[in-house]
């Protein structure tokens, strides 16, 4: 038997500086993963301390993803033109005042405003935190600096609904994030001991009228998705905004034809592997973004979990999801990129629709269903992110890692968006309180996680289009701590 390869050994910094450069931009990726997951098991303590129905506590997690997508595209010229300290500093100083907002808030509304605030400094933690190792570090180095920096990007998801789910039921929901504050005073200390302060001589011109006109469509389409929701929005304006985001989305693509340095060069869409990566991620991603919003809720509200059980329960979907990481490359390199990805989202939109079979199930089976869901789902994600990026070259691969990035973060946003219109809309077909709790709110959940997991099987002909070829030796070189959302 061949044994196993050991773990790459941590870089050797050039300084005790370029060492705690490491530790910061740790520190970043924490804080984002952390946040990231953390308050999807407090959402139903949340909504009765604040007086809303549980099912309408979906734009706490939207208004953070999609300001995240938003923000995203600007996050590296900001660093280019302002220096990667001054905009790492913001960064950390938003994430840290907008958890304290959120921990103070009296209601949904500020509460949503104040998770706006900590997506802004979400979106720049991480593309900030590469762009100075990028720097900093030597080609042959920046690969292991890389791997050193995300390890805490992939704790951070794993602890986070455990914690969650201690700290609502020990303390209150207001925990989830004032722990970041002791988090984010720290960050502040490091990033004016640590961070160089690096900047382009010459960081071009930003394309603003690109940039809002891709903002206006993600939050238009994005409302108008859930506006037959939460927001309960009139069928004339979300046709209105369905239109606004359609509109702005072509008059980007046609901006981006003939403007000089796009936003988004149309180029990028020329390489095919990219092309079917990216719509791969946008719409599978429904599904895998859904799900974490989705089991706490049918944990606690369908089922009668407490926070803290239903927090523990996801610690083997966690774990599992990180063990599976080793094994990507061996299974991609015997099967190829197509028959995997093929096979391997059609197996996760069966096991997505296979927890509307929950009920009655002894504990041990619940268990190696969330395990086996977090193992195909970390495959999925490492899968589609290797094949989106592993044909960039060096021109393409700053524009193309942000647009990924990007559109990562907007699959997370619009899969929560889908599951809570369609538990609104289930709810209200089956005339079912939006307070209605246990037994009476099962079937709104069952229907509506069959059906996720019908579109995420639908998704698997989009890797349809993918040339059947095995992983290369440096594919996943690519995509070494890439994307926002740590997977």
């Amino acid at each position: 038997m061949i044994p196993a390869a050991a773990p790459a050994p941590p870089p050797q910094p050039h300084s005790p500086r370029d060492r705690a450069l490491l530790w910061l931009v740790a520190l970043g990726f924490f804080m984002q993963g952390l946040d990231g997951t953390i308050v999807n098991t407090a959402l139903p303590m949340m909504a009765q301390a604040l007086h809303e129905s549980p099912l309408h506590m979906q734009m706490v997690v939207v208004a953070y993803a999609l300001t995240m997508a938003v923000v995203i595209p600007a996050s590296g010229w900001l660093a280019d033109a302002l220096g990667t300290k001054r905009v790492y500093l913001a960064a950390i100083a938003l994430f840290t005042v907008g958890s304290l907002g959120c921990a103070i808030s009296p209601s949904l509304g500020w509460l949503i405003a104040a998770r706006v605030l900590q997506g802004v400094g979400g979106a720049m933690l991480l593309p900030v935190g590469r762009l100075a190792v990028l720097r900093v570090f030597p080609r042959e180095k920046f690969l292991e600096a890389m791997s050193f920096v995300a390890i805490p990007g992939l704790i951070g998801p794993l602890i986070g609904p455990t914690l969650g789910g201690w700290l609502v039921q020990t303390l209150s929901w207001h925990w989830i994030f004032l722990i970041n504050l002791p988090i984010g005073i720290i960050g502040i200390i490091a990033t004016l001991l640590a961070m160089p302060n690096l900047r382009s001589p010459d960081p071009g011109h930003f394309d603003t009228s690109g940039f809002l006109m891709l903002a206006v469509a993600m939050v238009s389409t994005s409302l108008a998705l859930d506006g037959m929701g939460s927001l309960a929005l009139k069928h004339a304006i979300v046709v209105m905004l369905l239109i606004l985001g359609l509109l702005m989305l072509t008059a980007y693509w046609l901006h981006a034809l003939r403007a000089p340095a796009p936003l988004f060069p149309p180029r990028l869409f020329g390489i095919q592997s990219f092309r079917v990566g990216l719509l791969g991620n946008l719409f599978a991603r429904i599904g895998s973004g859904a799900m974490p919003y989705m089991i706490p809720l049918l944990m606690q509200v369908g089922m009668g979990y407490s926070p803290a059980q239903a927090g523990m329960l996801l610690l083997p979907m966690a774990l599992a999801g990180m063990s599976v990481k080793r094994i990507v490359t061996p299974i991609i390199t015997r099967m190829g990129y197509r028959r995997v990805l093929l096979g391997n989202t059609m197996l996760l939109g069966a096991l997505i629709a296979s927890f509307a079979l929950t009920t009655g199930q002894p504990l041990w089976l619940r268990i190696i269903q969330l395990a086996l869901f977090g193992a195909v789902n970390s495959l999925q994600f490492t899968a589609m992110n290797t094949v989106a990026l592993k044909d960039l070259d060096a021109g393409a691969a700053a524009s193309g890692n942000s647009l990924f990035s990007m559109v990562q973060m907007l699959g997370m946003s619009l899969g929560v968006t889908v599951a809570a219109g369609l538990l609104t809309a289930l709810a209200d077909w089956m005339d079912i309180s939006a307070h209605a709790g246990g037994a009476q709110s099962l079937p709104a959940f069952q229907f509506a996680l069959v059906i996720i997991g019908v579109i995420t099987i639908a998704s698997a002909f989009i890797f349809w289009q993918i040339q059947d070829e095995p992983a290369r030796d440096g594919d996943h070189e690519h995509a070494a701590g890439a994307g926002s959302g740590g997977q």
